[in-house]
């Protein structure tokens, strides 16, 4: 049974049938407060006569199904399909009217209640295959259709979809309808509905096409909170900058961007509708990266209003394309058209970082990945989908060129404006502009395995200089491609103004050894940084002196890029058991005080966390979580008043604090017995603190109970359920796991917090009886959908307490269970991968 999965196959054959025109929507938001009535018609054409397919529908509520006047008997819908059967050559016409439930998951029509005001909040979610629990779908991006929303909702609602808000009329008690123009032809998972009592902030883009009109939804408690001027203003220069480089207007007419609550991505591309997490409003002060992050954000739904929205790949295969792309020319936009200038330092310090890690599992895929059915295209929404592709898009420019690139861009969205595409229609246009053939360069990047790593060889005479330089690229057993390179090698000397680059050569890389000439005869620098400026994707490695420099002078290198790859290095190296983690942890200590990318800062003191919690050996484990500790508290005290560092450092300090002065400095902030010049304990400050005085055992429900009184909205409801099971108290880990493992009734983002402060370091022996209790829910979690499968699995997995007995029960455990749903085994696999290399690297850090 097909349940809500559709395969490939299925897909391209009815797409072979059918051809959609138009689907007219229907919606009642009235009906009740757990459902609503959908009325949908769908017009189609067939190009066999008597021919059989099917539509699809999710949860249906006694559907009432006419095909062309006929009405069809219940049985024609089961298990989540309509089927349909004699169908006329030419025009069809569908009719199905049905009531569907309100979503609690994030997925369909979402229905949300704010506990600040108790006013009503609804949004839809659709990618990838979700528009089906709203209405009748004929479910995959290339049967494309237009669309007419008709909605009728509580009178004064703001209800926004594709087209332009109409006046809604008024229906009397209470009710009004609201009647959508037509959209432009577009792919079902980029439709939209927002609706309730949000508030909106409007404005005009106006640029060298037609004028676009500007909006922004917002929950009624969080208004005060909308900086609505930067949102408009990154909108602005994004629309500017995406406009003049496709030399194509925007094609979608209006753009509203609404902010909305228990979201389960960060943004969705509806077509002019974009929808993102309301934690985007920041209630609190946050550092320079979060603003950052949200621009990026901002663009990167932007970017795919041309690429995804107006031109849609054929089959999820490709979806990789849509996210890559989308990814790159958010980061593109920001350095080329924001005051965000960086972003590209941001991207190789956290986004790289997320490829590499995902691209080193045994789920690790091709970018363009074999997504046979849906089930498959929701498991590989991943690190290699978005930061590895983009990644390699970047390559692509720096191969082809960017002038030619871009040109090869224009072609392919004039050429194929509201259609359906593969990847060889984008590469016919990047050749046609560039003379590049493609063939074996996308072979090699977008359909091979793994991450290749470089290293430099060399030998230096008795002056000091380079006598011979070469850099040798592996890769693993497992995928063993060794890929072309273009790369940058930059040799950096200490001067009077830092660990400053002398020289740089660019070159080719390829095969297992690429002797450098360029450099022989140059003396050896202080530090050899290969892939300088970024422009490959492969994990690199430092020489030995090269890593000493780094150990105490990392923050000496004026350039933020160049820093951000010999974090990453070092990072990889500690991964790879290569670095022990008691080297690791003094260089993060000797630069983040100074890390101008708060990007790097953020993502450097998680990864100081780790190296102490889980890739230290335990017998070092107590001293260096001292060094931690008391080298974070170092930085805090120096820092800035009012400073970004300031504010992240206290964060960690909260997260790191296990000794009695650091929990009695932790709880003095809160209490306001301490202070700290310049930093305010705002409300999210405030539950970073509760959270990691709670970890630490030093706050219980009672003082959880206070602090959520003072923030009774749904962030604080959230907040108070994630510190509630980060405590190290077995009655708070039971409640924990009942929460999200065997209740259906707690919204999707109260148990994702609750989910991700499950596992705590240092509390093994109170997490040890979940390993089997996992293992046995592991089984059949796959029942309660892939969303919250997926939480599970990844959440609850005993990643907090590695040890060879665990590792040994889960090995078991898989070998014992060869017929596990995919989407289970991809999840216990990768945690089981994470677990071997945290006891690689403690047994590194054990023999130093």
């Amino acid at each position: 049974m097909p349940g809500t999965n559709l395969t490939r196959n299925e897909a391209q054959e009815r797409a072979a049938l059918l051809d959609v025109h138009h689907y007219a929507v229907d919606l009642d938001l009235t009906v009740s407060d757990t459902e609503f009535s959908s009325t949908t018609v769908v017009r189609f054409s067939s190009r066999e006569a008597g021919g059989a397919t099917f539509a699809d529908l999710v949860d249906a509520r006694e559907p009432r199904m006419w095909l062309n006047g006929t009405e069809l008997d219940a049985a024609a819908y089961a298990d989540n399909r309509i089927a349909l059967s004699g169908l006329a050559e030419g025009d069809n016409e569908l009719r199905v009217e049905t009531r569907l439930p309100y979503s609690r998951t994030g997925e369909g029509l979402h229905r949300f209640v704010d506990p600040a005001d108790d006013r009503v909040y609804l949004y839809t979610q659709f990618e990838v295959p979700d528009a089906r629990r709203v209405y009748t779908t004929f479910e995959q991006p290339d049967l494309k259709a237009t669309f007419t929303f008709t909605i009728d909702a509580p009178e004064g609602w703001t209800v926004v979809s594709n087209s332009p808000t109409p006046e809604p009329e008024t229906l009397g008690e209470g009710v009004s309808r609201w009647a959508f123009a037509e959209t432009k032809r577009m792919s079902t998972y980029i439709t939209a509905l927002i609706a309730g009592e949000y508030d909106t902030v409007t404005d005009t883009y106006r640029g060298d096409y037609d004028e676009i009109p500007l909006g922004i939804q917002v929950r009624k408690s969080l208004r005060e909170h909308l900086d609505h001027e930067e949102i408009f203003e990154i909108t602005k220069q994004g629309f500017a900058f995406f406009e003049n480089t496709f030399e194509m207007g925007y094609p979608f007419g209006k753009y509203d961007q609404a902010f909305v609550p228990e979201y389960n991505m960060g943004a969705m591309e509806n077509a002019g509708a974009v929808t993102f997490r309301d934690e985007y409003i920041f209630r609190s002060r946050q550092t320079h990266a979060a603003y950052e992050s949200r621009a990026n954000t901002i663009l990167h739904e932007m970017a795919h209003m041309w690429f995804g929205d107006l031109v849609t790949m054929k089959w999820w295969d490709d979806l990789w394309l849509n996210e890559s792309f989308a990814e790159f020319a958010s980061h593109h936009a920001e350095v080329n058209a924001t005051k965000y200038t960086g972003a590209w330092t941001g991207f190789t310090n956290q986004r790289k970082n997320w490829a590499y890690r995902q691209d080193q599992l045994p789920s690790t895929h091709p970018i363009a990945a074999d997504n046979y059915d849906l089930h498959a295209v929701e498991a590989n929404f991943d690190g290699i989908t978005y930061a590895k592709g983009a990644s390699t898009l970047k390559q692509l420019v720096a191969w082809v060129g960017e002038k030619d690139f871009f040109a090869g861009l224009r072609s392919y969205f004039t050429k194929h404006a509201f259609g359906n595409t593969e990847l060889k229609d984008l590469l016919a246009e990047l050749e046609a502009a560039s003379g590049r053939e493609l063939g074996s360069w996308s072979q090699e990047w977008l359909q091979t395995s793994g991450v290749n790593t470089l290293r430099p060889r060399f030998v230096v005479d008795e002056q000091g200089g380079f006598t011979s330089f070469a850099v040798e690229q592996t890769a693993t057993d497992d995928y063993p491609t060794l890929r072309r390179h273009r790369i940058a090698i930059g040799l950096y000397d200490h001067t009077d103004a830092g660990l400053v680059r002398r020289a740089r050569v660019e070159t080719d890389i390829e095969g297992a050894l690429t002797s450098v000439d360029a450099l022989v005869g140059q003396p050896q620098p202080d530090l050899v940084l290969l892939n300088d400026d970024d422009l490959t994707y492969a994990k690199i490695r430092l020489d030995e002196r090269s890593l000493a420099t780094l150990t105490s002078s990392i923050a000496d290198i004026p350039d933020s890029l160049a820093r951000a790859l010999c974090w990453g290095a070092a990072w990889d190296m500690l991964r790879d058991a290569e670095l022990p983690a008691r080297q690791f942890v003094p260089i993060v200590l000797a630069g983040v005080g100074t890390e101008s990318d708060l990007t790097a800062v953020q993502t450097l003191l998680r990864q100081g966390g780790s190296a102490v919690a889980l890739y230290s050996a335990p017998d070092n484990r107590a001293a260096l979580a001292a060094e931690w500790e008391h080298g974070v508290r170092a930085l805090l005290d120096a820092a800035a008043p009012g400073s970004d560092h300031q504010l992240a450092l206290v964060r960690a300090y909260a997260g790191a604090a296990e000794s009695d002065e650091a929990i009695s400095f932790v709880t003095g902030l809160l209490d306001g017995s301490t202070t700290l010049e310049g930093l305010t304990v705002d409300t999210d400050l405030r539950w970073s603190l509760v959270t990691g005085l709670a970890r630490a055992g030093a706050y219980g429900d009672k003082e959880i109970d206070a602090e959520l009184a003072r923030d009774n909205t749904i962030a604080g409801q959230e907040n108070a359920a994630g510190a509630r099971a980060a405590r190290p108290d077995a009655a708070a880990k039971e409640a924990a796991w009942e929460s999200v493992v065997v209740r259906d009734d707690l919204p999707n983002e109260t148990q994702r917090s609750i989910a991700g402060a499950f596992q705590q370091p240092g509390q093994a022996e109170l997490l040890q009886p979940y390993v089997e209790r996992y293992l046995d829910t592991a089984r059949t979690v796959i029942q309660k959908g892939v969303w919250r499968a997926s939480e599970i699995l990844q959440s609850f997995f005993p990643r907090a307490n590695p040890s060879a007995e665990n590792l040994a029960t889960i090995d078991a455990w898989l070998a014992d269970n060869d017929d596990l749903d995919p989407t289970t085994r991809r999840y216990v696999d990768e945690g089981r991968s994470d677990l071997a290399r945290a006891l690689a690297a403690q047994a590194r850090d054990a023999a130093v």
